[in-house]
């Protein structure tokens, strides 16, 4: 059983090693596809008039009970990731941008960006639960949880179209305005989600039974992730569903200018804010296998449910296969298509010029949807402030973060010419053993 509660640890040793990509560069001076991917009325401020990226890799995981020590060397696991009282939360989020272009033409930014995104995530996981299906726990556990226990994973890929438009431009003031149209690819999708558990949970000598229990269960899966959720290469499937969904996103945004004096000052702002709505929309999962059922566990009486039956299970079919068989479970409603909601966001940033080639930036983004929904893929609240030290084919600069999983971290980011790399947690990874980890690097040029 222990299985289904370490989805995401089992894949970390997959991609490597939070859930805001590309921190620190993604607000830098040097405007290209990255900025645009926060806000598309960036495209009208690009550094060069052509932009082309090659490839852009980011991958972090970030969770609320385990060390970054105790990550790498794997010992204890199952009895740190359900210490204490507050419910278990790992995420693992990956995003990998595909070759694109932009372009700017006098007043106008235009552009074509691919990308592919992998979510795993187990959320609000009752931690007396996890003690006792891990059989670090013997006797018996109560069990009273009013939100939404979820296992959750998805693969999709996007291909997005987005324009901006300088509205005015003056010495001392510029203000744009952008919009992107996502095409969405859905891949493969697994969901089980077990809201307001109530019951008891007793182990006797590694003998697991549940008893007196209700319960609201979805299981949801389309494509290669119900046939098995722990073997990484069924996370690889990112555009098996043709298209099948579509996103919008909108953007602001305004600079105080200062004169011009040399190359390294080019984009001449003394400060460049942007506020912009993003993945707002909605993805259709069709497939051969896809279902996705919404039950009522109720167990009363003598009756009990045997835990045990779950050792061993690979697939989140496994696991509706034991529950329905076992008679505990009532179907609600059913569905052979349904949609999942993108993680829509606002992001709002400023990233201001304090002397020479000294910058700040300050960024936030929040999410406009709740976690506990069954149809949904997560993302998480995230506050970054990052002084940064940038020329024209350099930058240095370190992100300081404050996350809605792991809480604080820093990290060390730099660009040398169109090559960059970073990281937002790994001083705090190496420094004080922290709760996330993740890296970035990417390749692009302009003309």
């Amino acid at each position: 059983m222990k299985k289904i509660f370490y989805i995401s640890v089992l894949l970390v040793s997959f991609f490597g090693m939070a859930q805001e990509h590309f921190s620190g560069i993604n607000t830098s001076k040097r405007v290209g596809i990255l900025n645009a991917n926060v806000n598309p009325a960036e495209l009208s401020n690009l550094s060069y008039k052509y932009e082309v990226s090659v490839f852009n890799f980011s991958t972090n995981v970030s969770n609320n009970k385990i060390t970054f020590s105790e990550l790498m060397n794997g010992d204890n696991i199952e009895n740190n990731f359900f210490t204490g009282t507050e419910p278990a939360n790992i995420r693992l989020d990956v995003l990998i941008n595909g070759p694109s272009f932009a372009i700017k033409y006098n007043k106008w930014g235009f552009g074509i960006f691919s990308s592919a995104n992998v979510k795993t995530n187990a959320i609000d996981v009752d931690v007396n639960l996890g003690n006792a299906l891990t059989n670090s726990f013997v006797g018996t556990a109560a069990i009273n949880s009013n939100y939404n226990q979820r296992l959750n994973a998805a693969t999709w890929g996007e291909i997005g179209l987005a324009v901006s438009r300088n509205i005015f431009d003056t010495d001392k003031h510029r203000f744009n305005l952008g919009a992107t149209i996502k095409f969405l690819f859905p891949g493969s999708y697994m969901n089980l989600g077990v809201s307001n558990l109530q019951g008891n949970i007793t182990n006797t000598f590694g003998n697991v039974n549940l008893t007196n229990a209700t319960a609201n269960v979805n299981i949801s899966y389309s494509g290669s992730l119900a046939e098995n959720y722990t073997d990484s290469s069924n996370y690889s499937k990112l555009f098996a569903g043709g298209l099948n969904g579509f996103g919008a996103e909108i953007g602001f945004n305004y600079q105080l200018k200062e004169p011009k004096t040399d190359d390294t000052n080019a984009n001449g702002y003394k400060l460049n804010a942007g506020l912009s709505f993003r993945n707002v929309g909605t993805m259709t999962f069709k497939s051969d296998n896809n279902v996705s059922t919404n039950y009522a566990l109720e167990i009363q009486g003598f009756e009990a449910l045997n835990l045990n039956q779950f050792d061993g299970s690979e697939s989140i079919t496994d696991i509706e296969n034991v529950l329905v068989s076992s008679g505990y479970l009532t179907i609600e409603n059913s569905s052979k298509d349904f949609k999942i909601k993108l993680p829509a966001v606002i992001n709002a940033y400023v990233d201001y010029h304090i002397y020479n080639k000294w910058y700040v930036s300050a960024y936030t983004q929040q999410k406009l949807s709740d976690d506990s929904e069954n149809d949904f893929t997560t993302i998480q609240n995230v506050i970054t402030i990052t002084p940064r030290f940038s020329g024209k084919n350099y930058e240095l600069y370190i992100p300081l973060s404050q996350n809605e999983v792991s809480n604080f971290t820093t990290g060390f980011g730099f660009r040398l010419g169109g090559f960059f790399m970073g990281s937002s947690s790994i001083v705090t990874a190496v420094m004080n053993d922290s709760t996330q980890a993740d890296i970035y690097l990417g390749f692009r040029f302009g003309i």
